[in-house]
């Protein structure tokens, strides 16, 4: 694998103006631009000698949200279970609470791969409205791309203008909403039965109780303290 540390270096003194950031974490480069230059962008990070990046691997939709809200975690149980799914003093909290309240909601994530040069870049724009989220489609630079920001279109309701066939590809036909954004109810909003009057299947309001039994619990006991510390000894 290419040194991440050159890749950034060479990514900063080709963009110096377009990059609003570029980080490396965990051994990945992840840039992030403006969508009036994903474009440009991505067509010098596809043809370049320097970057080369032939294959778009992934591209998918990310809802900002509810980021940073932690109605989710609990560090207590109980000898009969939870009592409820959620923290009650977040529940119900608003989803713009959150650490990104300033950013735009949506963002469309791309995972590229060099093949020629063995490196990996994830890339990252933010659609600027949050009721009506556009951004170009990169289908033109890797036509790989049609069904991925098919899903996301689907799943997040992110428009991909420019993309030759952009409709939905998960879910029924004549579905409202999008499923993956966090205001979504988890029990949805129509099911569907079989009508022996009928004949057919049909759609109806829900009828299940929206509920969460069980949140992410982060545990602090010895079982998995000891793990960790052979871990360390091991890695050492």
């Amino acid at each position: 694998m290419a040194d991440t540390q050159t890749l950034a270096a060479r990514l900063k003194d080709r963009f110096p103006e377009t990059l609003i950031s570029c980080t490396v974490d965990l051994a990945e480069v992840t840039i992030e631009i403006a969508p009036a230059d994903l474009t440009e962008v991505c067509l010098s990070l596809k043809n370049e000698p320097d970057f080369r990046f032939e294959i778009l691997m992934d591209c998918c939709g990310v809802d900002y949200s509810a980021y940073g809200l932690t109605e989710w975690e609990t560090d207590s149980t109980t000898d009969t279970g939870f009592s409820r799914g959620v923290n009650e003093a977040t529940l119900g909290a608003s989803l713009t609470n959150s650490k990104n309240a300033e950013l735009p909601r949506f963002a469309v994530v791309y995972h590229l791969m060099s093949i020629a040069n063995n490196q990996r870049l994830r890339v990252r724009s933010h659609p600027q409205s949050s009721e009506f989220p556009v951004i170009d489609s990169v289908h033109a630079i890797w036509s790989g791309v049609d069904w991925f920001e098919r899903e996301a279109f689907d799943l997040f309701g992110i428009v991909f203008e420019g993309h030759p066939d952009l409709r939905r590809i998960l879910s029924d036909y004549g579905f409202i909403g999008h499923p993956f954004r966090k205001d979504y109810p988890l029990s949805g909003h129509v099911e569907m039965r079989y009508d022996a009057d009928k004949g057919r299947v049909i759609y109806q309001p829900v009828s299940i109780e929206p509920r969460v039994l069980v949140p992410r619990v982060i545990r602090h006991d010895h079982r998995y303290e000891d793990d960790q510390k052979g871990e360390e000894s091991s890695n050492a």
